[in-house]
């Protein structure tokens, strides 16, 4: 028997932290010991809570939090094997000060779920290059070359892509409300969106397009689901623009499959972007999807399959592909039935058997 122990900094839910559910519950699921440690005003807490699945709260209030790492060390047992699976880079370092305070110990994994370069000080990037950590896992090819760059040795990297539910939207269904709930006229397309707002999904980028687009195609809304640090920034754009009367605002949002289901096209317009698990989401409601050609962003989408991949930082080649499939009723169909088949492929649950994998591997 072996127990793994998850560890996630984040105060916030984002891809990351569901990424850390999906799987806690996955291995629980499979009978293997499995343990959430999270601060305790973390959405990540709130879902065990919700869930009633184990976890246990700590600081976590950065890299050198030594009293997190110390009450950490206290948690890991002493009859079985553990792992301690970093998913960020804080997590990371106080999983390597565990370390320090184990009596017996663990082996350590550590995923990589974005596609900035390796920053900071030298301590900072050691701590991907000591041999204390067993294995990193890259959610996609964009990120394994960025950690070889780094000089991080291939036996020490491995590829896990994200995954999701891929029949999580399936009991929902199209609402013909959805518009007068809204204020959307009935004639309009949708186009929705669901990132955060923060700078490396490049808002202004879609903005830039949506103005472009709505010159030639007036009936349509955008649909913008998230929130962020950068959200009354972004909001400003858009009333600069002149776009405020075709763009929502939602906010942070549960409810994610009620507005993919009532969209006509998903776009995701970032400039940095380790996998997009959102394209996923959008690909599992049947949607068509766009997105840049930024980070793992194109191993997701099947180009002229399921959907368009155009070039980051580009909102005239973005506008172009909204507007070729907002004008184009039979190819965005077409494109919407296939991403029910590429969605298949980031299964949640073939992600779930390559960490069990990934574990016994280690621990052998």
């Amino acid at each position: 028997m072996y127990y793994i122990i998850h560890i996630d900094t984040a105060k916030t839910w984002r891809g990351g932290q569901q990424q850390v559910a999906y799987l806690h519950e996955g291995l629980i699921d499979k009978g293997i010991k499995s343990l959430v440690v999270c601060p305790p005003e973390s959405r990540l807490k709130k879902w065990c809570v919700d869930h009633q699945l184990p976890y246990t709260s700590l600081p976590l209030k950065g890299e050198y939090d030594l009293y997190s790492a110390y009450q950490l060390a206290k948690i890991i047992p002493q009859k079985n094997k553990t792992i301690l699976h970093a998913h960020d880079a804080h997590a990371l370092m106080i999983a390597l000060w565990v370390d320090v305070f184990a009596k017996k110990t663990p082996s350590i994994v550590a995923s990589r779920r974005v596609d900035f370069p390796l920053k900071g000080n030298k301590i900072r990037q050691l701590k991907y290059q000591t041999p204390r950590l067993d294995k990193i896992i890259c959610i996609s090819q964009a990120i394994l070359r960025i950690m070889q760059a780094h000089d991080i040795p291939d036996d020490k990297l491995t590829v896990i892509p994200s995954g999701i539910d891929i029949h999580k939207f399936d009991a929902i269904s199209r609402d013909k409300t959805f518009w007068d709930t809204f204020g959307i006229p009935q004639n309009h397309r949708i186009v929705s969106t669901v990132a955060a707002l923060t700078g490396h999904k490049d808002y202004p980028n879609l903005l830039e397009a949506a103005a472009v687009v709505l010159q030639k195609y007036p009936a349509v809304t955008f649909v913008i689901v998230g929130n962020g640090e950068q959200a009354d920034a972004i909001h400003a754009l858009t009333e600069g623009k002149g776009l405020k009367d075709h763009v929502i605002f939602t906010g942070f949002r549960t409810d994610v499959g009620y507005f993919l289901k009532n969209s006509d096209l998903f776009v995701l317009p970032s400039k940095k972007e380790g996998m997009g698990t959102s394209i996923l989401d959008a690909e599992a409601a049947g949607l068509p999807v766009i997105g840049t050609d930024a980070g793992g962003i194109p191993e997701v989408i099947r180009h002229e399959q399921n959907g368009l991949i155009v070039p980051k930082q580009n909102p005239e080649a973005l506008a172009n592909a909204i507007l070729s499939l907002l004008e184009n009723d039979k190819k965005r169909q077409a494109f919407g039935q296939k991403s029910l088949d590429v969605v298949r492929d980031f299964d949640i649950k073939l992600t779930i058997k390559k960490h069990i994998t990934l574990y016994e591997t280690i621990l052998k």
